[in-house]
Order: structure tokens, then C-alpha cells, then sequence
């Protein structure tokens, strides 16, 4: 089976790549265990300073694959929640490099990366109210405290794309690239940042986070009991089905 993951240490920069590219990168079961297990081993090693989190093929990640999407609220075990938690509690500089498509948790877990780096043909978006759901990953606080209470409101209530230009004057990157000179910007400031002390890296992110954390665990409680009202309801079910038969949604009469 082809690694979901792929991890390549480069001087002390961790370079992880989502690697589904024929699915756009979209993250299913296996890519929640490989993200936790690789966000954790990464905390706990030494040689590695930075991660560099990119996409393969293209695209950095369409979010959820929807063709495993009713797991998540089966009665077995989920790794949703606990790979969210390990990016949320890594305690080291993470560099995001996103191109094409982040949509959902494709979006949603780049704010909390302390740098994200755009292509031009970056394509975002928070689907969550036109999928009859909520926000995810403690989105529903971090992109407020990112960017601003009102904009985070617009992304999220009007679900819109956007692009690589909205993305750094909003607030959500810090620069826009051409895709070909992404990647190598991107890599070139994480090394630039792994050459520092180690734990001077760890203090610092541990102060720029610290603040934050008390406020991120209890929203990814609201949010994940918000999902399971919400998983399987009739806005939802028509949500998905319609995005299934490729037609717009009708939530008139629900």
C-alpha cells in the first residue's frame, strides 16, 4: 500500500507531503493515522527543528474524502480528533507551502501553522454551512484570532473560494508565489528557521501558542458535538447528495 504520507528530512527540516494526489490529496482514514503518527514522532525528534507541510501533485488537500465520510460518526474509533490534536499540540515552527485546491481540513488545518506560503493557484474554502455542518479542527476560534471576528465570519457564512491574493491581504498566508517557486521558498525559509537552537524554537512557538490553547481544546469540543448534531441530518444528507449527483443543493424545504 502507497504510503498516504510521505516524510523526507532535509537538514533539519521535515518536509511532510500529503500523497493522494488522483484524490487531490483528500485525507481518508489512513492519512488521519499517518498525520497523527507523523506529527507526533516529529515532536519527539531531535533532529528534526521545522516541518514543511505540501501537497503532492499539484493540489495541497480537498479535505475529507467523503466515500469514507459516514465513519466519522460510527460507533468505532475515528482518528479525526487525535490527529487534529497532535498538529494542534506540535511544538515546533510549522511552514505551510499550499497550491490548488485547500478545502475544509484542507484549509482549516493551516491556521495553525505559524507560516503558510501560497501559489498563485491556490483555491480555498470553508464548505462547512453549504455542507450543512460547522467548522472543524478549532477553526471556529483560530481563524478568528488569525484574522480578524468579521472576516472569519464572511468565509464562513458565505463558504466562498478564495484565492491566493485574498489569502495573504486577509490575513490566512503570509505571501503569494508562483506555483513553480513555491516549494523552494517555502523549504528555503524553514531552513533558515531550523538553523536556531532547537529548544529556543520550542520556547518560542511554546509562548506564540500558549495563549491560544485553553481556547482551541474547547473548541474543538464544541465543534466536534456540533458534527455529531449535525452528521446525518436532513440538510446534511441533501448537502452531500447533492454534491454526489452534481447539482446545486435545495434546503428550501427542509
Amino acid at each position: 500500500m502507497t504510503a498516504t504520507i510521505l516524510t523526507e528530512n532535509r537538514d533539519g527540516v521535515l518536509v511532510v507531503t500529503l500523497n493522494r494526489p488522483d484524490k487531490k490529496n483528500a485525507i481518508n482514514v489512513e492519512m488521519w493515522v499517518e498525520m497523527r503518527e507523523t506529527f507526533k514522532a516529529a515532536a519527539e525528534d531531535d533532529a528534526v527543528a521545522c516541518v514543511l507541510l505540501c501537497g503532492a501533485g499539484g493540489h495541497f488537500c480537498a479535505g475529507v474524502d467523503l466515500s469514507g465520510f459516514g465513519d466519522a460518526f460510527s460507533d468505532k474509533e475515528y482518528p479525526f480528533e487525535s490527529a487534529a490534536r497532535a498538529v494542534v499540540e506540535f511544538d515546533k515552527p510549522l511552514i505551510g507551502a499550499v497550491q490548488g485546491v485547500a478545502v475544509g481540513g484542507g484549509a482549516t488545518v493551516l491556521f495553525h501553522a505559524d507560516i503558510v506560503y501560497v501559489g498563485e493557484s491556490l483555491r480555498m474554502r470553508l464548505p462547512f454551512v453549504s455542507l450543512g455542518l460547522a467548522p472543524e479542527w478549532g477553526s471556529s476560534y483560530m481563524l478568528q484570532a488569525n484574522i480578524g471576528a468579521q472576516r472569519a465570519a464572511e468565509l464562513f457564512y458565505t463558504a466562498q473560494w478564495i484565492d491566493a491574493d485574498k489569502a495573504v491581504n486577509c490575513g490566512i498566508a503570509a505571501a503569494v508565489l508562483p506555483d513553480a517557486n513555491l516549494f523552494n521558498h517555502a523549504l528555503a525559509k524553514a531552513t533558515e528557521i531550523a538553523q536556531w537552537p532547537l529548544n529556543s524554537l520550542r520556547e518560542t512557538k511554546r509562548t506564540l501558542r500558549m495563549h491560544h490553547l485553553e481556547a482551541i481544546d474547547a473548541a474543538i469540543n464544541a465543534e466536534q458535538a456540533v458534527w455529531k448534531r449535525q452528521a446525518g441530518s436532513p440538510e446534511n444528507i441533501e448537502a452531500i447528495t447533492a454534491f454526489m449527483e452534481k447539482r446545486p443543493a435545495d434546503f428550501r424545504n427542509l
